[in-house]
Protein backbone atom coordinates (compact mmCIF):
# COMPACT_ATOMS: atom_id res chain seq x y z
CA UNK A 1 0.00 0.00 0.00
CA UNK A 2 1.59 3.78 -0.92
CA UNK A 3 1.81 5.79 2.17
CA UNK A 4 -0.55 8.55 2.65
CA UNK A 5 0.31 11.87 0.91
CA UNK A 6 0.43 14.90 3.31
CA UNK A 7 1.18 18.81 2.62
CA UNK A 8 3.69 20.43 5.08
CA UNK A 9 3.07 24.19 4.86
CA UNK A 10 6.09 25.90 5.28
CA UNK A 11 5.48 29.51 6.60
CA UNK A 12 7.09 31.72 9.04
CA UNK A 13 8.77 28.07 10.82
CA UNK A 14 11.93 27.44 8.20
CA UNK A 15 13.61 25.42 9.92
CA UNK A 16 13.19 21.04 10.41
CA UNK A 17 14.19 20.82 13.75
CA UNK A 18 11.72 21.96 16.23
CA UNK A 19 8.99 22.16 13.65
CA UNK A 20 5.77 20.71 15.45
CA UNK A 21 3.67 20.89 12.15
CA UNK A 22 6.34 18.89 10.12
CA UNK A 23 7.04 16.18 12.98
CA UNK A 24 3.54 15.54 13.02
CA UNK A 25 3.29 15.48 8.99
CA UNK A 26 6.27 13.19 8.51
CA UNK A 27 4.34 10.48 11.41
CA UNK A 28 1.56 10.14 8.47
CA UNK A 29 3.15 9.38 5.23
CA UNK A 30 5.07 11.32 2.30
CA UNK A 31 5.12 15.06 2.90
CA UNK A 32 4.98 17.64 -0.05
CA UNK A 33 6.52 20.47 1.47
CA UNK A 34 5.44 23.60 -0.07
CA UNK A 35 6.15 27.35 0.77
CA UNK A 36 3.53 30.14 -1.10
CA UNK A 37 4.41 33.50 -1.54
CA UNK A 38 0.67 35.61 -0.40
CA UNK A 39 1.30 38.90 -1.33
CA UNK A 40 -2.93 39.60 -2.07
CA UNK A 41 -4.29 38.88 1.35
CA UNK A 42 -1.65 40.47 2.85
CA UNK A 43 -2.79 43.69 1.23
CA UNK A 44 -0.67 46.74 3.07
CA UNK A 45 0.93 44.11 4.81
CA UNK A 46 3.21 42.68 2.39
CA UNK A 47 6.64 42.00 2.97
CA UNK A 48 8.88 44.98 2.49
CA UNK A 49 11.61 44.87 0.33
CA UNK A 50 14.22 43.76 3.35
CA UNK A 51 12.80 41.53 4.35
CA UNK A 52 11.70 40.01 0.83
CA UNK A 53 15.46 39.19 0.69
CA UNK A 54 15.88 37.80 3.76
CA UNK A 55 13.17 35.33 2.66
CA UNK A 56 14.80 34.54 -0.89
CA UNK A 57 17.66 32.92 0.85
CA UNK A 58 16.23 31.19 4.01
CA UNK A 59 14.17 29.74 1.35
CA UNK A 60 16.94 28.66 -0.89
CA UNK A 61 18.76 27.27 2.81
CA UNK A 62 15.69 25.58 3.79
CA UNK A 63 15.69 24.04 -0.07
CA UNK A 64 19.40 22.88 0.24
CA UNK A 65 17.95 20.88 3.99
CA UNK A 66 15.28 19.23 2.14
CA UNK A 67 17.51 17.73 -0.68
CA UNK A 68 15.98 20.26 -3.14
CA UNK A 69 12.20 18.95 -3.11
CA UNK A 70 10.94 22.31 -1.29
CA UNK A 71 8.07 23.71 -3.60
CA UNK A 72 7.44 27.17 -3.72
CA UNK A 73 4.07 28.68 -5.01
CA UNK A 74 2.68 32.28 -5.42
CA UNK A 75 -0.75 33.15 -5.02
CA UNK A 76 -3.79 32.53 -3.40
CA UNK A 77 -3.38 29.38 -0.76
CA UNK A 78 -6.39 28.12 -1.04
CA UNK A 79 -6.09 27.21 -4.72
CA UNK A 80 -2.92 25.78 -4.99
CA UNK A 81 -3.40 23.93 -1.85
CA UNK A 82 -6.43 22.60 -3.52
CA UNK A 83 -4.73 21.56 -6.88
CA UNK A 84 -2.08 19.86 -5.03
CA UNK A 85 -4.73 17.70 -3.23
CA UNK A 86 -6.99 17.26 -6.26
CA UNK A 87 -3.92 16.10 -8.15
CA UNK A 88 -1.68 14.13 -5.86
CA UNK A 89 -4.89 12.49 -3.78
CA UNK A 90 -3.38 14.39 -0.60
CA UNK A 91 -5.30 13.52 2.91
CA UNK A 92 -3.83 16.10 5.28
CA UNK A 93 -2.48 19.88 5.44
CA UNK A 94 -0.20 20.44 8.42
CA UNK A 95 0.95 23.75 9.25
CA UNK A 96 2.22 26.24 11.90
CA UNK A 97 -0.14 29.36 13.12
CA UNK A 98 0.92 32.54 12.39
CA UNK A 99 -0.78 35.50 14.26
CA UNK A 100 -1.04 38.54 12.17
CA UNK A 101 -4.98 39.23 11.83
CA UNK A 102 -5.15 39.07 7.72
CA UNK A 103 -3.45 35.45 8.43
CA UNK A 104 -5.68 34.66 10.89
CA UNK A 105 -8.97 35.36 8.87
CA UNK A 106 -7.61 33.62 5.71
CA UNK A 107 -5.79 30.35 7.52
CA UNK A 108 -9.67 29.82 9.70
CA UNK A 109 -11.46 30.06 5.91
CA UNK A 110 -9.15 28.01 4.28
CA UNK A 111 -9.61 25.22 7.43
CA UNK A 112 -12.96 25.23 7.17
CA UNK A 113 -13.33 25.00 3.57
CA UNK A 114 -10.72 22.17 3.34
CA UNK A 115 -12.58 20.28 6.03
CA UNK A 116 -15.70 20.50 4.01
CA UNK A 117 -14.07 18.59 1.33
CA UNK A 118 -13.09 16.01 4.34
CA UNK A 119 -9.32 16.57 4.30
CA UNK A 120 -8.11 16.72 7.64
CA UNK A 121 -5.97 20.22 8.53
CA UNK A 122 -4.26 20.45 11.60
CA UNK A 123 -2.40 23.51 13.32
CA UNK A 124 0.39 24.07 15.92
CA UNK A 125 1.95 26.53 18.12
CA UNK A 126 5.50 26.46 16.42
CA UNK A 127 6.17 30.36 16.76
CA UNK A 128 5.53 31.65 20.52
CA UNK A 129 6.56 30.33 23.64
CA UNK A 130 3.13 30.43 25.00
CA UNK A 131 -0.01 31.48 22.75
CA UNK A 132 -1.19 34.95 22.47
CA UNK A 133 -4.52 33.94 24.11
CA UNK A 134 -3.45 32.02 27.21
CA UNK A 135 -1.33 34.49 29.61
CA UNK A 136 -3.94 36.71 31.08
CA UNK A 137 -4.97 38.42 34.35
CA UNK A 138 -6.58 36.24 37.03
CA UNK A 139 -10.54 37.52 35.58
CA UNK A 140 -9.85 36.58 32.22
CA UNK A 141 -8.38 39.93 30.75
CA UNK A 142 -5.33 40.34 28.88
CA UNK A 143 -2.56 41.88 30.66
CA UNK A 144 -2.03 45.48 29.62
CA UNK A 145 1.26 46.21 31.12
CA UNK A 146 4.74 44.31 30.83
CA UNK A 147 6.06 43.62 34.16
CA UNK A 148 3.21 41.86 35.34
CA UNK A 149 2.66 39.79 32.48
CA UNK A 150 5.99 38.91 32.75
CA UNK A 151 5.77 37.87 36.36
CA UNK A 152 2.60 36.83 36.85
CA UNK A 153 1.83 35.47 33.91
CA UNK A 154 4.19 34.13 32.04
CA UNK A 155 6.42 33.14 34.74
CA UNK A 156 3.66 31.26 36.88
CA UNK A 157 2.09 29.60 33.77
CA UNK A 158 2.81 26.16 32.26
CA UNK A 159 6.19 26.14 30.93
CA UNK A 160 7.31 26.33 27.17
CA UNK A 161 6.77 23.14 25.18
CA UNK A 162 10.48 21.82 25.01
CA UNK A 163 11.77 21.48 21.91
CA UNK A 164 11.49 18.85 19.57
CA UNK A 165 14.41 17.44 17.68
CA UNK A 166 14.69 17.15 14.17
CA UNK A 167 12.54 14.32 12.21
CA UNK A 168 15.05 11.32 12.08
CA UNK A 169 13.50 10.16 8.69
CA UNK A 170 11.81 12.57 6.06
CA UNK A 171 10.09 11.09 3.63
CA UNK A 172 9.66 13.28 0.84
CA UNK A 173 6.98 13.26 -2.35
CA UNK A 174 8.39 14.79 -5.19
CA UNK A 175 6.05 16.29 -7.93
CA UNK A 176 6.47 18.79 -10.74
CA UNK A 177 6.25 21.99 -10.22
CA UNK A 178 6.56 25.17 -12.87
CA UNK A 179 7.24 27.80 -10.30
CA UNK A 180 10.88 27.88 -9.02
CA UNK A 181 12.69 30.48 -6.27
CA UNK A 182 13.75 32.63 -8.62
CA UNK A 183 10.43 33.42 -10.31
CA UNK A 184 9.14 34.62 -7.06
CA UNK A 185 10.99 38.14 -7.40
CA UNK A 186 11.79 38.29 -3.86
CA UNK A 187 15.32 40.19 -4.82
CA UNK A 188 15.50 43.52 -5.33
CA UNK A 189 16.93 44.97 -9.16
CA UNK A 190 19.32 46.90 -8.29
CA UNK A 191 22.18 45.56 -5.58
CA UNK A 192 21.23 47.73 -2.37
CA UNK A 193 21.12 44.91 -0.28
CA UNK A 194 24.65 43.21 -1.20
CA UNK A 195 26.30 44.75 1.75
CA UNK A 196 23.60 42.99 3.85
CA UNK A 197 25.50 38.97 3.15
CA UNK A 198 28.43 40.21 4.95
CA UNK A 199 26.23 40.41 8.31
CA UNK A 200 24.32 37.36 8.08
CA UNK A 201 24.12 33.58 7.62
CA UNK A 202 20.68 33.01 6.75
CA UNK A 203 18.68 29.59 7.34
CA UNK A 204 18.68 27.47 10.03
CA UNK A 205 22.17 26.69 10.79
CA UNK A 206 23.14 29.99 10.77
CA UNK A 207 20.32 30.56 13.27
CA UNK A 208 22.28 28.27 15.33
CA UNK A 209 25.54 29.46 14.52
CA UNK A 210 25.17 33.01 15.55
CA UNK A 211 23.19 31.90 19.17
CA UNK A 212 25.74 29.69 19.55
CA UNK A 213 27.87 33.08 19.07
CA UNK A 214 25.83 35.13 21.60
CA UNK A 215 25.91 32.37 24.39
CA UNK A 216 29.74 32.25 24.15
CA UNK A 217 30.85 35.98 23.75
CA UNK A 218 27.36 38.32 24.66
CA UNK A 219 25.66 36.42 27.21
CA UNK A 220 27.47 37.07 30.27
CA UNK A 221 27.69 40.84 29.91
CA UNK A 222 23.77 40.70 28.58
CA UNK A 223 21.50 42.94 30.49
CA UNK A 224 24.59 45.79 30.65
CA UNK A 225 26.32 45.48 27.04
CA UNK A 226 22.72 45.25 25.11
CA UNK A 227 22.47 49.16 25.56
CA UNK A 228 25.84 49.84 23.92
CA UNK A 229 25.69 49.24 20.61
CA UNK A 230 29.49 49.28 20.19
CA UNK A 231 29.78 46.34 21.74
CA UNK A 232 28.57 42.34 20.45
CA UNK A 233 26.37 41.81 23.52
CA UNK A 234 23.12 41.34 22.09
CA UNK A 235 21.78 38.16 20.36
CA UNK A 236 20.61 39.48 16.38
CA UNK A 237 18.44 36.55 16.26
CA UNK A 238 15.14 38.83 15.62
CA UNK A 239 15.12 37.71 11.77
CA UNK A 240 15.92 34.49 12.63
CA UNK A 241 12.82 34.06 14.88
CA UNK A 242 10.57 36.15 12.69
CA UNK A 243 11.12 33.77 9.61
CA UNK A 244 11.26 31.17 11.78
CA UNK A 245 14.66 29.43 11.42
CA UNK A 246 15.05 28.81 14.66
CA UNK A 247 11.92 29.10 17.44
CA UNK A 248 11.79 30.99 20.83
CA UNK A 249 11.71 27.56 22.53
CA UNK A 250 14.76 26.71 21.57
CA UNK A 251 16.35 29.76 22.74
CA UNK A 252 14.76 30.00 25.80
CA UNK A 253 15.58 26.38 26.82
CA UNK A 254 18.98 27.07 25.99
CA UNK A 255 19.47 29.51 27.77
CA UNK A 256 17.91 28.16 31.03
CA UNK A 257 20.18 25.02 30.67
CA UNK A 258 22.83 27.35 31.49
CA UNK A 259 21.69 28.14 34.73
CA UNK A 260 20.04 31.20 36.88
CA UNK A 261 21.70 34.99 35.90
CA UNK A 262 20.75 38.17 35.63
CA UNK A 263 21.58 38.21 32.27
CA UNK A 264 20.10 35.04 31.34
CA UNK A 265 17.07 35.81 32.83
CA UNK A 266 17.14 39.39 30.91
CA UNK A 267 17.04 37.45 28.06
CA UNK A 268 14.06 35.55 28.69
CA UNK A 269 12.37 38.74 29.18
CA UNK A 270 13.34 40.10 25.85
CA UNK A 271 11.73 37.04 24.71
CA UNK A 272 8.71 37.75 27.03
CA UNK A 273 8.75 41.70 25.12
CA UNK A 274 8.32 39.21 21.81
CA UNK A 275 4.71 37.80 23.29
CA UNK A 276 3.45 40.44 24.63
CA UNK A 277 3.62 42.41 21.40
CA UNK A 278 1.88 39.33 19.87
CA UNK A 279 -0.79 39.27 22.75
CA UNK A 280 -1.42 43.06 22.04
CA UNK A 281 -1.94 42.24 17.95
CA UNK A 282 -3.97 39.62 19.09
CA UNK A 283 -6.39 41.94 21.24
CA UNK A 284 -5.75 44.70 19.23
CA UNK A 285 -5.66 43.54 15.09
CA UNK A 286 -5.89 47.43 14.31
CA UNK A 287 -2.63 48.01 16.61
CA UNK A 288 -0.86 48.58 13.25
CA UNK A 289 -2.78 51.43 12.05
CA UNK A 290 -5.00 52.47 15.43
CA UNK A 291 -3.33 54.34 18.53
CA UNK A 292 -4.30 52.19 21.19
CA UNK A 293 -4.62 54.70 23.52
CA UNK A 294 -7.59 56.81 21.69
CA UNK A 295 -6.61 60.43 22.51
CA UNK A 296 -3.46 60.49 20.63
CA UNK A 297 -6.01 60.24 18.21
CA UNK A 298 -6.08 63.97 18.06
CA UNK A 299 -2.46 64.63 18.66
CA UNK A 300 -1.28 67.62 16.16
CA UNK A 301 1.03 65.77 14.47
CA UNK A 302 3.89 67.80 11.33
CA UNK A 303 4.24 67.17 8.03
CA UNK A 304 7.76 67.57 6.40
CA UNK A 305 8.86 65.84 3.64
CA UNK A 306 12.30 66.89 4.20
CA UNK A 307 12.79 65.95 7.98
CA UNK A 308 11.28 62.46 7.29
CA UNK A 309 14.01 62.12 3.89
CA UNK A 310 16.51 63.78 6.38
CA UNK A 311 15.70 60.84 8.92
CA UNK A 312 15.61 57.98 6.39
CA UNK A 313 19.34 59.18 4.90
CA UNK A 314 20.92 59.34 8.44
CA UNK A 315 21.33 63.24 7.40
CA UNK A 316 19.46 64.66 9.85
CA UNK A 317 23.01 66.40 11.88
CA UNK A 318 22.30 64.64 14.54
CA UNK A 319 25.55 61.76 14.97
CA UNK A 320 23.38 59.54 17.41
CA UNK A 321 20.74 59.56 15.31
CA UNK A 322 22.15 59.55 11.91
CA UNK A 323 24.44 56.22 12.82
CA UNK A 324 20.84 54.19 13.53
CA UNK A 325 19.79 55.37 10.48
CA UNK A 326 23.18 54.51 8.39
CA UNK A 327 23.19 50.97 10.17
CA UNK A 328 19.60 50.05 9.66
CA UNK A 329 20.68 51.17 5.80
CA UNK A 330 23.93 49.52 5.40
CA UNK A 331 23.19 46.12 7.28
CA UNK A 332 19.29 45.60 7.57
CA UNK A 333 19.45 45.88 11.40
CA UNK A 334 19.46 48.20 13.84
CA UNK A 335 20.69 48.21 17.96
CA UNK A 336 17.79 47.97 20.10
CA UNK A 337 19.20 51.17 22.17
CA UNK A 338 19.58 52.96 19.38
CA UNK A 339 15.77 52.36 17.79
CA UNK A 340 14.23 54.00 20.54
CA UNK A 341 16.84 56.70 20.16
CA UNK A 342 16.03 57.56 16.29
CA UNK A 343 12.27 56.61 17.04
CA UNK A 344 12.18 59.08 20.01
CA UNK A 345 13.75 61.74 17.70
CA UNK A 346 11.17 60.50 14.72
CA UNK A 347 8.04 61.61 16.89
CA UNK A 348 9.06 63.97 19.16
CA UNK A 349 11.58 66.23 18.01
CA UNK A 350 10.43 66.24 14.65
CA UNK A 351 6.26 65.24 15.59
CA UNK A 352 6.35 62.98 12.84
CA UNK A 353 3.46 60.26 13.07
CA UNK A 354 4.92 56.98 13.98
CA UNK A 355 3.49 55.97 11.38
CA UNK A 356 6.19 57.14 8.83
CA UNK A 357 8.67 55.39 11.39
CA UNK A 358 6.38 51.96 11.11
CA UNK A 359 6.22 52.19 7.45
CA UNK A 360 9.93 52.94 7.03
CA UNK A 361 11.46 50.19 9.44
CA UNK A 362 8.67 47.69 7.94
CA UNK A 363 10.11 48.08 4.05
CA UNK A 364 13.95 48.55 5.96
CA UNK A 365 14.42 46.15 8.72
CA UNK A 366 15.19 41.91 8.41
CA UNK A 367 13.38 41.67 11.22
CA UNK A 368 10.55 43.75 10.39
CA UNK A 369 7.51 42.20 12.25
CA UNK A 370 3.75 42.92 12.16
CA UNK A 371 3.62 42.47 16.38
CA UNK A 372 6.95 43.95 17.24
CA UNK A 373 7.11 46.65 15.08
CA UNK A 374 3.85 47.88 16.11
CA UNK A 375 3.75 47.62 19.37
CA UNK A 376 7.27 48.89 19.47
CA UNK A 377 6.51 52.61 17.21
CA UNK A 378 3.15 52.66 20.03
CA UNK A 379 5.44 52.19 22.55
CA UNK A 380 7.69 54.96 21.67
CA UNK A 381 5.52 57.22 20.47
CA UNK A 382 3.41 57.34 23.54
CA UNK A 383 -0.11 55.88 22.26
CA UNK A 384 0.56 52.40 23.16
CA UNK A 385 0.51 49.68 25.78
CA UNK A 386 3.07 50.14 28.52
CA UNK A 387 4.25 52.81 26.80
CA UNK A 388 6.63 55.42 27.23
CA UNK A 389 5.36 58.57 28.44
CA UNK A 390 5.41 61.22 25.47
CA UNK A 391 7.24 63.72 27.76
CA UNK A 392 9.82 61.44 27.98
CA UNK A 393 12.09 62.34 24.94
CA UNK A 394 15.02 60.95 24.42
CA UNK A 395 18.34 63.51 24.33
CA UNK A 396 20.27 61.90 21.40
CA UNK A 397 23.14 63.31 22.58
CA UNK A 398 23.20 62.41 25.94
CA UNK A 399 22.39 58.81 25.13
CA UNK A 400 25.65 59.27 22.99
CA UNK A 401 27.59 60.01 25.59
CA UNK A 402 26.26 57.56 28.01
CA UNK A 403 25.71 54.52 25.53
CA UNK A 404 28.50 54.96 23.24
CA UNK A 405 31.08 56.99 25.09
CA UNK A 406 33.73 56.47 22.99
CA UNK A 407 32.26 57.25 19.98
CA UNK A 408 32.84 53.80 18.09
CA UNK A 409 29.54 53.76 17.18
CA UNK A 410 29.14 56.88 15.32
CA UNK A 411 32.85 56.45 14.10
CA UNK A 412 31.68 53.20 12.25
CA UNK A 413 28.54 54.50 10.21
CA UNK A 414 29.88 58.31 10.13
CA UNK A 415 33.03 58.18 8.77
CA UNK A 416 33.50 61.86 8.17
CA UNK A 417 33.12 62.70 11.85
CA UNK A 418 35.57 60.33 12.93
CA UNK A 419 38.34 62.85 13.43
CA UNK A 420 36.60 64.90 16.02
CA UNK A 421 37.38 64.31 19.36
CA UNK A 422 34.92 62.49 21.68
CA UNK A 423 33.82 66.10 23.35
CA UNK A 424 32.20 67.61 20.45
CA UNK A 425 31.21 63.97 18.61
CA UNK A 426 28.19 63.71 19.86
CA UNK A 427 26.87 67.47 19.24
CA UNK A 428 29.74 68.89 16.64
CA UNK A 429 27.53 71.61 15.91
CA UNK A 430 28.82 72.89 19.43
CA UNK A 431 32.88 72.36 18.24
CA UNK A 432 34.68 75.50 17.77
CA UNK A 433 35.76 76.04 14.35
CA UNK A 434 39.53 75.13 14.85
CA UNK A 435 38.85 71.87 16.40
CA UNK A 436 36.22 71.16 13.17
CA UNK A 437 38.62 72.27 10.90
CA UNK A 438 41.55 70.15 12.49
CA UNK A 439 39.23 66.98 11.79
CA UNK A 440 38.02 67.71 8.59
CA UNK A 441 34.54 68.40 9.14
CA UNK A 442 32.16 71.29 7.55
CA UNK A 443 28.92 71.45 8.56
CA UNK A 444 26.77 72.08 6.09
CA UNK A 445 28.91 70.45 3.29
CA UNK A 446 30.65 67.16 5.09
CA UNK A 447 28.46 66.71 7.58
CA UNK A 448 24.87 68.63 7.74
CA UNK A 449 23.99 70.98 10.43
CA UNK A 450 21.11 69.76 13.16
CA UNK A 451 17.82 69.93 10.91
CA UNK A 452 15.96 71.35 14.57
CA UNK A 453 17.12 72.38 17.34
CA UNK A 454 16.84 69.75 20.55
CA UNK A 455 15.59 71.94 23.11
CA UNK A 456 12.93 74.12 21.13
CA UNK A 457 12.27 70.53 19.50
CA UNK A 458 11.60 69.13 22.61
CA UNK A 459 9.63 71.77 24.28
CA UNK A 460 7.55 72.04 21.29
CA UNK A 461 6.74 68.48 21.61
CA UNK A 462 6.30 68.92 25.21
CA UNK A 463 3.71 71.74 24.13
CA UNK A 464 1.91 69.50 21.70
CA UNK A 465 1.27 66.86 24.32
CA UNK A 466 -0.42 69.16 26.50
CA UNK A 467 -3.37 69.74 24.40
CA UNK A 468 -4.03 66.18 24.91
CA UNK A 469 -4.65 66.22 28.46
CA UNK A 470 -7.65 67.74 28.72
CA UNK A 471 -8.92 64.86 26.51
CA UNK A 472 -10.54 61.78 28.41
CA UNK A 473 -9.30 58.36 27.50
CA UNK A 474 -12.26 56.13 26.54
Amino acid sequence: MKPAIVIHWFRQDLRLADNPALTAAVQQGAVIPIYILDDDNAGAHAMGAASRWWLHHSLQALNDALAGKLQVFRGEPLTVLQQLITEHKVKAVYWNRCYEPWRMQRDASIKATLSEQNISVKSYNGSLLWEPWQINKKDGTPYKVFTPFYRKGCLNAELPRSPLPMPESLPLAKISNDTDLASLGLLPTLNWADPFSEHWHIGEQGAHDRFQQFLDEGLSNYKKGRDEPALNCVSGMSPHLHFGEVSPNQLWYAVRSMGESVNIEHFCSELAWREFSYQLLYHNPNLPTENLQKKFDHFPWQQNAGHLAAWQRGQTGIPMVDAGMRELWQTGYMHNRVRMIVGSFLVKNLRLSWHEGERWFWDTLLDADLANNSASWQWIAGCGADAAPYFRVFNPVTQGEKFDAQGEYIRRFIPELGKLPNKYLFAPWQAPAEILKQAGVVLGETYPQPIVDLKLSREAALEAFSTLKAISQP
